[in-house]
């Protein structure tokens, strides 16, 4: 299968067009789930020997999200959401550092703090942006793939491959930029964070499956646009 089967949500054979009330209410969730995961990725967390970062309480909904726009709106149109998502950490990351350079007020004293998270961000949204186009892409295109070959049969099968395949791409290429940001400096602590992060985020997708089949139903239901595949 080339890229350019799977770029064809257009043609209306088993994916929605993107021009829905539903499309941009689910890209604006997954934008800001984003966002929010980077933000809180910034603090390293410690459950007794469990080591991971803050990031673990909103992140893996974004592919829950992203199995969502992959399966019922095609790889072209999860690919857009992808890089809408990139484009919005950028921003935040420079409105970020424009911040730090403005002039302090005489009363403010967390400069140094301030700096010290944008800092982390800054290698966070680095590790956070490469594991995510990573892993989305890869998650997508496992859907998509293997909808072809499936049809409208099997969506477990869709999900739980894709999230194996794109969580394990995500976390290894985040795990490996942003474990010194979060003060991991010992192979012993960074193979437990790559592990538990894998392992967390793709428990966090079966668990919630249910949701997900739940949330697809209903958008495939209500979109105009949606024809199944045949």
């Amino acid at each position: 299968m080339t890229s350019n089967e799977l770029d064809k949500p257009t043609e209306r054979t088993g994916f929605a067009l993107v021009g829905s009330a539903y499309y941009p209410i689910l890209v604006a969730i997954f934008t800001a789930l984003v966002i929010i995961s980077n933000v809180t990725a910034t603090k390293g967390v410690a459950f007794g020997p469990v080591i991971t970062d803050g990031g673990f309480i909103v992140f893996p909904l974004t592919y829950i999200i992203g199995d969502v726009l992959s399966e019922v709106y095609g790889f072209k149109a999860a690919r857009r959401a992808i890089l809408l998502g990139f484009s919005m950490n950028v921003l935040a990351a420079a409105a970020f550092w424009v911040t730090i350079y403005l002039p302090a007020a005489d009363f403010y004293e967390n400069q140094a703090a301030l700096e010290n998270v944008v800092h982390a961000y800054t290698q966070l949204i680095i590790a956070g942006l490469a594991g995510f186009i990573v892993g989305q892409t890869i998650n997508a295109w496992v859907v998509v793939a293997i909808k072809e070959r499936t049809k409208e049969k099997h969506l477990w099968a869709r999900l739980v491959g894709s999230t194996f395949a794109g969580q394990l791409g995500d976390t290894l290429v985040f795990c490996a930029i942003a474990a010194g940001a979060i003060g991991i400096t010992t192979f012993r602590d960074f193979a437990v964070y790559t592990a538990l992060g894998w392992l967390y985020k793709t428990a966090v997708e079966i668990v919630f499956l249910p949701i997900t089949y739940r949330v697809i139903a209903i958008i495939k239901r209500r979109e105009p646009t949606y024809e199944p595949m045949v």
